[in-house]
């Protein structure tokens, strides 16, 4: 049961592809394959990682849409950021990242530090502050990562604190 590999920009709709004399095909009236080895390293950076996008506005023309995967190396955080209005889910792929952020629900803000494992997902609501971290010695933790926005949004963030509500 072995098909044929599409070629990159193949889409699902084969008689929609461009012909000489015919206007090209947009970008939301097929479906995009984009290989592992074709993922954009051009995007939004945090220090301590690499993002890489897969699906954005720039690459197949989603709206309200990003997805793509980051790698944190070994024994590496990840500078303290938020990702402004997108929500963020995160499934991990390997390694064991720990991603921490600061529950203001008490009287006094406590580090939370979230432990995970292959097959483990996060959410991330809009605004809030975290960083990712790999305490792993030997090996790289890769995550696969799924936006609400059109491209990947990454603010930095000069120490890890909690925003007031409304101050967003």
């Amino acid at each position: 049961m072995s098909e044929p590999l599409t070629t990159p920009g193949e889409g699902f709709h084969p008689h929609l592809h461009d012909a000489a004399g015919h206007p090209a095909t947009p970008l939301r009236t097929r479906l995009h394959h984009v290989r592992a080895d074709a993922l954009d390293g051009d995007t939004a950076q945090t220090g301590g990682m690499r993002r890489f996008a897969a699906v954005s506005g720039k690459a197949v023309g989603s709206e309200k849409l990003w997805m793509g995967q980051t790698h944190v190396a070994p024994s590496t955080s990840s500078s303290d950021h938020h990702h402004g209005e997108s929500e963020t889910a995160i499934y991990v792929v390997s390694g064991h990242p720990e991603f921490v952020f600061l529950d203001g629900a008490g009287p006094q803000p406590q580090e939370v530090r979230l432990r995970t494992s292959p097959g483990d997902y996060i959410f991330v609501p809009p605004f809030v502050p975290h960083r990712e971290e790999n305490p792993d010695p030997a090996e790289e933790a890769v995550v696969v990562i799924a936006r609400s926005t059109q491209e990947a949004i990454v603010v930095n963030l000069p120490q890890l604190y909690a925003l007031p509500a409304g101050d967003v």
